[in-house]
């Protein structure tokens, strides 16, 4: 283009044509659009047509044109003078949709009228004008608002001479990670050369698994990408579904080879019919009833040996046979862009792997004392989940339910890892009876010991400074204990309807050695039936542009709106909907647990002296709550042989008062022993002769499971018997 603009380059038009003119090949005055000291600078008219003798010195000819169109969608100025232009009929006053295939006209038509309703730019969409002959023109196709001076659009089109399209396809398939769109983009700029365009990757490329070498015997394929997007008639294999295993018969030609895979070209209907032999097959490859050729070309890495990953089909009408110089273009392109796959397709086993993780760590429904919602939203839709945030809940066995939520920093698939290592190792320890403040010493050591120089620094990700909160629901106290590691303070919603956060000590989070060592606080707080707890990370709160407190003052103000006959999940979409900012900077994460808990009559609690007369005094008083519950005979002779061993041993090897609680479950009867022993009880193989532990081994014979919680006063033995 000339570089001085001319009298037009104020306009819409003058704009389009300098902004782009300096992407146009500079080997000489033609493919400079005519600039140059002894050219004709482009005017209303456009770029003058290349002269005989530059075309014979082997100039590239202009390839770019516009057209002008107002609010209607007609044409009022046109530069498509070019000969690559030729016998496309873009007169002033005529429709511009008259220039596309009909099965394009409501989708570019709506693109046109989305440009004019927004004013946004729709930018290189490769796209086919269709020519008074019937032929076909591909081109590169950018809509553009008008120059504030005028109304309308400009409509730039760019003729897909060779190494702009390979350029621009090449461009577009990098963009993304995702397997499917990135075979999609693909296929879009094979369309380019044909009527139809496919990519069919090898089912383990499609699912991210490893693919070494070129596959043995016959190849199971999976269609990835299909283009146009129209109606295909019935059988057709379009996108998602596994192609005939018949079909490898002609993708075997192209892929199983000793040498290097190469190109094969099918020229007609008839060859394809003989290769594929089946008529189920053909229906389900060949995209219509007319003679058509195929090019099936190999998506191959580089490498000894190289490998497969799939192969891409470009079908056209076989009176259009392909050229050998069209043969080399898709080679070419499908060679730059194989990497780009086998980079969807490793980003591919990384989510699939990370989406595994996450779901182990969702949630549990809740169960008969407690109902669980949670919500987690990422912070960009194409992270699918590879974060630090987490939320877990989980029943413990002593009838006892765990709300766990935790950040750890960073995103990513080490943020993730280090995720999954806390979660499983906070459920083992809290299953294992520890309480929450002991549970957080011990992923404090695990943070530091994964940040040691050796592990955690030398592979570029640091998890110090992660937050954690620890929630253990009672359901027959109607209690919650907590303990926080830098966590926010989780947000109560009492019956009443009352709700704030509640009053947690500030502490450091995890592997902090630079802050004052203390101890974790444990928090105790009152949870009666109906109450609803949130737990939440800071995504769902932060804003930069209001203080954390207002942050968490709306996240309980929206939490005050659940009430007990509200669905628990529907309600945590409402609550994020109403709190989380916009725009979202960070992963919003969401736990609701509303607490249900025991029914009066469904436990009885009894308080015993250490004294020889406790098992008799404990079997008297047990034994009269199971007549009134209707328990069968050999449940309650179960469940007294029980009582009696367990408050005998805790008279034998502690002090204190003992504590007897006894809950009707819905799976059974649960029956606990608590007294102010530190001991732990051990269940050892037994002799013929030994003189005790036979206690532990009764305990062990005759219930589903056991165990023991530590209490801040002593210990608990409980054992759950089936009813």
């Amino acid at each position: 283009m000339d570089s001085t603009p001319s009298s037009s380059s104020s306009s819409a038009f003058g704009l389009v044509s300098s902004a782009l003119g300096r992407y146009l090949p500079r080997g000489g005055t033609a493919a400079a659009g005519g600039g140059g000291a002894g050219g004709d600078a482009p005017g209303e008219h456009g770029p003058r047509r290349p002269a005989p003798d530059d075309l014979a010195a082997g100039h590239q000819e202009q390839i770019l044109g516009a057209v002008n169109l107002n609010r209607d969608l007609v044409i009022t100025r046109c530069n498509l003078d070019a000969p690559v232009f030729d016998g496309l009929d873009a007169r002033v006053g005529r429709p511009f949709v008259d220039l596309l295939p009909e099965r394009d006209v409501p989708t570019v038509t709506r693109r046109l009228r989305q440009v004019v309703d927004s004013g946004e730019a729709h930018v290189a969409r490769i796209q086919r004008l269709r020519r008074t002959d019937g032929s076909e023109l591909v081109v590169s196709m950018s809509i553009l608002p008008a120059a504030a001076t005028e109304e309308g659009l400009t409509v730039s089109v760019i003729a897909m001479a060779r190494r702009l399209h390979l350029y621009a396809a090449e461009t577009a398939i990098g963009t993304s990670l995702d397997i499917g769109e990135t075979a999609q983009s693909l296929a879009h700029s094979l369309l380019a050369w044909g009527d139809v365009a496919a990519v069919d990757l090898d089912f383990a490329v499609w699912t991210g698994e490893g693919v070494a070498g070129q596959p043995q015997g016959r190849i199971r394929l999976r269609r990835a990408a299909l283009v146009p997007d129209r109606v295909w008639p019935e059988g057709y294999v379009t996108p998602g579904d596994d192609l005939p295993g018949d079909a490898s018969r002609l993708l075997a030609q192209a892929v199983l080879r000793d040498d290097t895979p190469q190109t094969v070209v099918l020229p007609d209907r008839e060859a394809v019919e003989r290769v594929l032999g089946s008529p189920r097959t053909v229906r389900a490859l060949v995209p219509g009833d007319r003679s058509a050729c195929v090019a099936c070309i190999p998506l191959v890495l580089d490498g000894t040996p190289p490998v497969v990953l799939g192969v891409a089909e470009v079908w056209r009408r076989s009176d259009h046979p392909f050229r050998d110089s069209e043969l080399f273009d898709l080679q070419e392109l499908v060679a730059r862009t194989a990497h780009d796959v086998d980079l969807a397709r490793q980003h591919q086993r990384e989510h699939t792997q990370v989406l595994a993780l996450q779901r182990r760590l969702l949630p549990r429904a809740g169960g008969d004392t407690i109902e669980i919602a949670s919500v987690y939203q990422p912070a960009t839709p194409d992270s699918a989940g590879v974060g630090g945030d987490w939320v877990n809940s989980f029943p413990l066995p002593d009838g006892r339910t765990a709300l766990v939520v935790g950040d750890v920093v960073g995103h990513g698939l080490g943020a993730a890892a280090t995720m999954g290592q806390l979660s499983m190792e906070a459920r083992a320890l809290l299953s294992a009876g520890l309480a929450p403040d002991e549970v957080l010493e011990h992923l404090d050591e695990t943070v530091s010991l994964l940040d040691d120089t050796e592990s955690g620094l030398t592979a570029g990700y640091s998890a110090l400074g992660s937050t954690c909160c620890i929630a253990l629901y009672d359901p027959v106290s109607h209690q919650v204990t907590l303990s926080s590691a830098g966590h926010l303070p989780p947000v109560l919603v009492t019956p009443d309807g009352h709700a704030g956060p509640l009053s947690v000590r500030p502490h450091p989070g995890l592997g902090a050695e630079f802050a004052l060592r203390e101890p974790y606080d444990v928090h105790t707080f009152a949870a009666p039936p109906g109450s609803v707890l949130a737990l939440y990370t800071d995504g769902l709160v932060e804003d930069p542009a209001v203080p954390i407190d207002e942050g968490i003052a709306g996240l309980a103000a929206a939490a005050a709106t659940v009430h007990p006959w509200d669905a628990l999940q529907q309600a945590a979409r409402h609550v994020v909907s109403a709190v989380a900012p916009v725009p979202q900077r960070d992963d919003v994460t969401l736990l609701l647990a509303r607490m249900i808990g025991y029914r009066k009559g469904d436990t009885a609690t009894w308080r015993l002296p250490a004294r020889y007369d406790a098992p008799a005094r404990a079997r008297v008083q047990v034994s009269a709550l199971l007549r009134r519950w209707q328990v069968r005979d050999d449940t309650r002779d179960n469940v007294l042989l029980l009582v009696s061993e367990l408050v005998t041993n805790a008279v034998r090897f502690a002090a204190g008062p003992i504590t007897v609680r006894l809950i009707r479950t819905g799976r059974g009867l649960l029956c606990e022993v608590g007294d102010t022993g530190n001991g732990r009880p051990r269940l050892r193989r037994g002799h013929l002769f030994d003189d005790g532990g036979r206690g532990l081994r009764i305990l062990h014979k005759l219930t589903t499971r056991w165990g023991v919680r530590w209490t801040d006063t002593g210990k608990v033995v409980w054992a759950e018997v089936a009813r």
